[in-house]
């Protein structure tokens, strides 16, 4: 190679050694730093994708962990009520066996009838009171066949939506409780005429000893319904938990960086760049030599 002044070739590919070692090391610092082998899609377009819906769906399954636990304390909520519906019931089976044996008179009879319709009635409130979030659960609104979920409220059974997708199959399945009116249990003056009506004579006492075991077997299986529900939502979410773990292990693998392989690099463009910068400096010293030669 000729000595000259105008270009100095072995300075310009110093240079461009010296930028490409600068750059890897850059790319080294910055995964090192995030502790991502991909932060931008120009370390790998197909794995950022790949990526970035691994992590749309592992959002998704987490939030329907969430979901899921929150269903099970709305069924919690409505199986504590339904608890204490049925310590009323009992109390109301007592009162009418109590009312149908004949050692007791007329006014006697009102008496005893009086607690027991005040029972009818605090069955009702609770019924109508029991909500969770706004969401009333034991007054029938949730009791029907179908659900539509078109509007701001939904009607109908209660849906609970778990999955990442819209699939009946796999994401969701709806919750139906029961109308744990008085009225619908069938005991009360609040119900139609019947069995469970009254206890204010002896043989309305008597009808009404049958009248509250189908009111609390109509209960129990509500209350059985439930506890299927819960059961089957706690194993969904071990499901999603397992689901959501692997997956994110799978996400790992593509996006983390392996800080072992990423510091041997690193230590390796550090070493290059400064053998760069060094050999740059004796380059953009040699046309001093040339200096020399003119001044002679």
């Amino acid at each position: 190679m000729s000595l000259v002044i105008n270009h100095n070739m072995m300075a310009m590919n110093s240079a461009r050694n010296l930028g490409a070692s600068y750059a890897r090391l850059a790319t080294s610092t910055r995964r090192l730093s995030s502790g991502l082998r991909v932060g931008t899609a120009a370390d790998d377009a197909a794995g950022l994708a790949i990526r970035e819906l691994m992590r749309a769906e592992i959002a998704s399954m987490n939030q329907g962990i969430r979901n899921a636990n929150d269903a099970i304390s709305l069924i919690q909520t409505a199986d504590g009520a339904l608890g204490v519906v049925d310590e009323k019931l009992i109390r109301m089976k007592e009162l009418a066996e109590q009312a149908a044996t004949g050692t007791y008179n007329s006014d006697q009879r009102l008496m005893i009838e009086s607690e027991y319709q005040a029972m009818a009635s605090e069955i009702t409130r609770i019924a109508n009171a029991t909500d969770f979030n706004g969401i009333y659960l034991l007054n029938g609104n949730l009791s029907g066949d179908n659900h539509d979920g078109s509007g701001l409220s939904a009607i109908g059974k209660l849906k609970v939506h778990f999955g990442t997708g819209n699939d009946s199959a796999e994401d969701y399945y709806y919750i139906k409780i029961g109308n744990s009116t008085a009225s619908a249990l069938g005991v009360g003056n609040q119900s139609a005429v019947g069995p469970g009506f009254t206890i204010s004579t002896q043989q309305a006492a008597q009808q009404s000893l049958t009248a509250l075991n189908e009111a609390i077997i109509s209960k129990d299986k509500i209350r059985a319904h439930l506890g299927a529900a819960q059961n089957r939502l706690e194993n969904t979410i071990s499901n999603l938990q397992v689901q959501a773990e692997n997956l994110q292990a799978a996400e790992s693998r593509i996006s983390d960086v392996d800080v072992a392989t990423e510091m041997t690099e690193f230590v390796r463009n550090q070493i290059l760049s400064q053998a760069a910068t060094a050999m740059l400096a004796q380059a953009n010293s040699l046309p001093k030599m040339a200096m020399q030669l003119i001044q002679g």
